[in-house]
């Protein structure tokens, strides 16, 4: 079985490769190592190999994983954010990706301003239209971004997308053309800054590096699959 560490070295070369290649600075493309489901050492031995940004998807599990693992490690949340964990996740993430609606940015700002934070978020942009997926509408967010941006507790960092599961990568593309695009427009237009794109997991990063993300989720190439049964225990944990 390969090790994390030598898991995550090839990830890195593979950034390394792909950024040179595209004409961009490696430095300018963060790795989120995605922990979901997998344990506290697991996570260790990763930062231990010189990972320091991680990410989890459920506030509940991050609580919990946290409090074991070294104070410099940085953590991002890169899942759905129910309204009742707001207040739970705000003193942990450095980083929220996933701020899918007006609604959901207005509570987090009122709860930062009771607890006296400043939280940095992306915006989830539904690019593909799914059903299935959060996130605003390339137009619900052209039409509110005026708003989001008035939120004073709120640092809105640039956008994030979750594209359609595809057999291949290249499949991928189009939708990280259009995050690219949607952001370059929207700084235009409000005279926003927004530079981080936060696309690519574990089968796309490749082309989401060419398409300019500076934040890629990538879990499974470094921790392994998670296994069913244990994920079905982590759901079953967060339902009651």
């Amino acid at each position: 079985m390969d090790s994390i560490g030598g898991n995550l070295a090839r990830v890195l070369s593979q950034i390394s490769d792909v950024a040179d290649k595209a004409g961009r600075s490696p430095a300018g493309v963060t790795l989120v190592a995605v922990s979901k489901t997998h344990d506290a050492e697991k996570v260790r031995q990763a930062y231990d190999a010189g990972q320091p940004v991680f990410g989890e998807t459920r506030v509940q599990e991050a609580r919990t994983k946290i409090p074991l693992l070294p104070s410099p490690v940085r953590w991002h949340f890169v899942g759905y954010l129910q309204k009742n964990k707001i207040r739970h996740a705000l003193p942990l993430f450095e980083l929220l990706h996933s701020v899918d609606s007006l609604g959901l940015a207005h509570d987090i700002d009122r709860i930062a301003e009771e607890e006296g934070l400043h939280p940095r978020v992306l915006l989830q942009v539904n690019v593909s239209g799914e059903g299935s997926k959060h996130g605003f509408s390339p137009d619900s967010l052209r039409s509110e971004m005026e708003r989001l941006l008035g939120l004073d507790r709120l640092t809105i960092e640039g956008l994030m997308t979750i594209p359609p599961l595809a057999p291949a990568a290249e499949a991928s593309r189009k939708f990280f053309v259009q995050l690219r695009e949607m952001r370059d427009a929207l700084e235009e237009e409000f005279g926003a800054k927004l530079p981080q794109l936060s696309m690519g997991m574990t089968n796309d990063f490749v082309v989401a590096i060419e398409e300019g993300a500076t934040l890629i989720r990538v879990g499974t190439a470094i921790f392994g699959p998670r296994s069913t049964l244990k994920m079905r225990r982590v759901a079953d944990s967060f339902s009651t």
